[in-house]
């Protein structure tokens, strides 16, 4: 019997061997445990209260990555819809107006001039 702190996930092959085991003890007829949580019947219900949580388990995470795919989705749907009104602020009001500056873009005259290095 395991001791000391089992907060941690067991491997998959742990929990096929242990899931085999179980069915070999549900096969003995005359399994007779001094302790009730180790009959066969209990075994049987650990076993089903895992794969049920495993289920649970499986669908949260298939909902995860739908909401995360939907929350990605809408991301750039929002970030491409806001490049299209900058261009439209662009458009509408000019490149070197401050109404670029307040949208979050770099006004024409606010840019550094390139300037010519002396030939060596």
């Amino acid at each position: 019997m395991a001791s000391g702190v089992n907060n941690y996930r067991l491997n998959q092959a742990v929990l096929d061997a242990d899931r085999a085991a179980i069915l070999s003890v549900q096969s003995l007829a005359d399994y007779a445990p001094r302790n009730s949580t180790h009959s066969a019947e209990a075994l049987r219900e650990f076993a089903a209260q895992l794969a049920q949580a495993e289920q649970i388990e499986k669908s949260i995470r298939q909902s995860l990555e739908e909401a995360r795919a939907s929350s990605v989705r809408a991301g750039w749907m929002m970030h491409n819809a806001l490049l299209g009104a900058k261009a439209e602020v662009r458009l509408q009001y000019g490149n070197d107006s401050f109404t670029v500056q307040t949208v979050g873009l770099t006004r024409r005259s606010d840019r550094k001039r390139t300037s010519r290095t002396a030939a060596k």
